[in-house]
């Protein structure tokens, strides 16, 4: 679990990291409150929407993970040559979704400022999307076969080149001045080149290992792209909810003014920052336990399941410690404002309460799609953030006075629920099929 975890959770640190990059260049923008706020808002609308797209390949972990493990690569083949195929049609509609989604924020009372500037960094953004649809799917089928130095590796240099181009697009004496656009076409670049290097890679590991790609059949498989979709919608769904919660509080905290906008997209940052290695592990146990089950172990898939819950919640463990112990030094990495730095030291102080729980809910969602159980987490997640964190965040933080932190405290009640929801329902799943092979074999 180690070796495949640990590449995959550094690769999402990466990941997370490009967008930490963006925080921090865009504060140094003059308006630095501003500029964080439609960073906060164009990407919480970008990501709302396009993981959802991202997420209908979710599939890929379990056909690909269970194929590999019967050992039928042309099946693994063929299932990443249907999810390009669901990619491409999907694409367009999402990029069209996010063109528009900045109309609506006028109707949530969000300022005109902030709406126009929160639009010029989103329609920059929205022409990443096609680049990060290759990339989801191109990773997912090679950490499936257990190739995930190169997804490391991928993410991690990126980020070189996402902050060369923040820089130049932004700041440079050349071509700079472009202000919040400038990171939306940076971050455009960077997923171009990691979408090619992943592309060549799945041509170079084709090769090595004789996984006989160019012998597949190219043609259109509506029955393999319906099996994508059975496994993907649900779990893509469960991404929606949980993003559009996180997106619902920010224009909550935008109804309260610029600061607390601000001091969220911090403590968001942090908290996602850290929840990006456990998302490895998760993507890790998806994987082993997905290998287990198709190779017909149970056992072996269940104590996948508690591996990747011992890393997962140790990691979280010690982020809820460097949380509580520094919080205003890491809310001042992104702005030198001293009310964005106090409002967003007092969120990261929530953020440590929900570690724990956010590590075990991720992992938990990871072993339940490497068995085929996609359809759990996405209920939920419906009702852990729609019907407990939100409500009880709009109450506390708007009608109690609270502000943003009463909002976070509402978050953090959703996500406590949906961690013990998904636990529960991992082990009754393995009790019930323990007592079934018990009465079997006594019969």
């Amino acid at each position: 679990m180690v070796r495949l975890a640990v590449p995959l959770a550094i690769g999402e640190l990466g990941w997370m990291m490009m967008s930490v990059v963006d925080t921090i260049m865009v504060g140094r923008l003059p308006h630095s409150a501003l500029a964080i706020g439609a960073t906060s808002l164009g990407s919480g609308i970008f990501y709302t929407i396009a993981i959802f797209g991202s997420g209908l390949l979710l599939g890929l972990d379990t056909l690909v993970a269970q194929a590999f493990g019967r050992g039928d690569t042309d099946d693994c083949n063929h299932s990443l040559i249907q999810a390009l195929y669901l990619a491409a049609t999907v694409a367009p509609l999402l990029m069209a979704a996010n063109y528009f989604a900045p109309e609506m924020l006028t109707r949530f009372g969000i300022g005109a400022e902030l709406v126009g500037q929160t639009r010029i960094f989103l329609h920059a953004l929205n022409w990443s999307l096609p680049g990060l649809l290759l990339y989801f799917a191109l990773r997912r089928y090679l950490q499936a076969l257990h190739r995930v130095r190169i997804v490391m590796f991928a993410l991690v240099s990126a980020n070189l080149i996402n902050f060369a181009f923040n820089w130049l697009f932004m700041y440079s004496p050349w071509i700079g001045g472009h202000g919040v656009a400038g990171s939306g076409w940076s971050t455009v670049v960077a997923r171009a080149y990691v979408a090619v290097l992943l592309g060549g890679a799945v041509l170079y590991y084709n090769a090595k290992l004789r996984l006989r790609m160019f012998h597949a059949d190219f043609s259109l498989d509506v029955n393999r792209i319906r099996d994508l979709l059975r496994l993907g919608l649900p779990a893509a769904t469960q991404i929606l909810f949980e993003l559009a919660a996180f997106t619902g509080a920010a224009v909550l905290a935008g109804k309260i003014g610029a600061i607390p906008l601000a001091a969220h997209q911090i403590a968001l940052n942090c908290a996602a920052a850290s929840y990006m290695v456990p998302l490895g592990i998760s993507s890790a146990t998806a994987v082993r336990t997905g290998n287990a089950w198709g190779r017909g172990k149970p056992g072996e898939a269940h104590r996948a399941g508690h591996a990747g819950i011992v890393l997962g919640c140790g990691f979280m463990a010690c982020c809820a410690i460097v949380f509580l112990a520094i919080p205003k030094p890491l809310a001042r990495i992104f702005s030198p404002d001293p009310a964005v730095v106090q409002a967003g030291a007092s969120l990261l102080l929530i953020a440590a309460a929900f570690q724990l729980f956010d590590g075990l809910q991720i992992v938990m969602t990871g072993a339940l799609r490497g068995i085929g159980n996609t359809r759990l987490p996405m209920l939920a997640n419906l009702f852990g953030y729609w019907a407990f964190g939100l409500p009880v965040g709009w109450w506390l933080g708007l009608r109690l006075g609270m502000g943003v932190f009463g909002i976070w405290i509402g978050l953090c009640v959703g996500l406590i629920a949906v961690a013990l929801v998904l636990f529960a329902a991992w082990e009754m799943r393995f009790r019930t099929a323990e007592s079934k092979r018990s009465i079997s074999v006594s019969n």
